[in-house]
């Protein structure tokens, strides 16, 4: 699957962060929580806490700090560029997909790791 547009990037102010659905290469939707950090860079992870199966979505904006996603139901914090947790209760990374700007459109594309390697 290709990049595919999720929302117009000006829709997203920093520090914020956005459920979407993306659908992988078979059309079924995935979960998506897109985050712009706090210096404007875009992220996309899977929209789901590797600890306990809560949408990461269902949490603030002030959920987002620096470059880090904290779950709103037991505080596990996400690194945005890996993924990889930083802190109990998570122990396990969370998929985190590439994005890409295109004019004013923002695109996710959840058969490709934000590393570049296949989902």
């Amino acid at each position: 699957m290709s990049l595919v547009r999720v929302l117009a990037a000006g829709e997203l102010p920093p520090g914020s962060l956005r459920a979407v659905d993306v659908p992988d290469a078979e059309g079924t939707l995935l979960p998506v929580v897109v985050v712009r950090d706090e210096d404007g860079a875009y992220h996309a992870l899977a929209d789901e806490c590797s600890h306990q199966a809560v949408l990461l979505s269902d949490g603030e904006d002030d959920a987002v700090e620096g470059c880090a996603l904290e779950c709103w139901l037991h505080g596990s914090r996400f690194d945005l560029r890996t993924g990889a947790p930083s802190g109990l209760p998570a122990t396990r990374p969370v998929p985190v997909y590439r994005v890409e700007v295109d004019g004013d459109d923002l695109l996710v594309d959840v058969e490709a790791r934000a590393d570049g390697a296949a989902a």
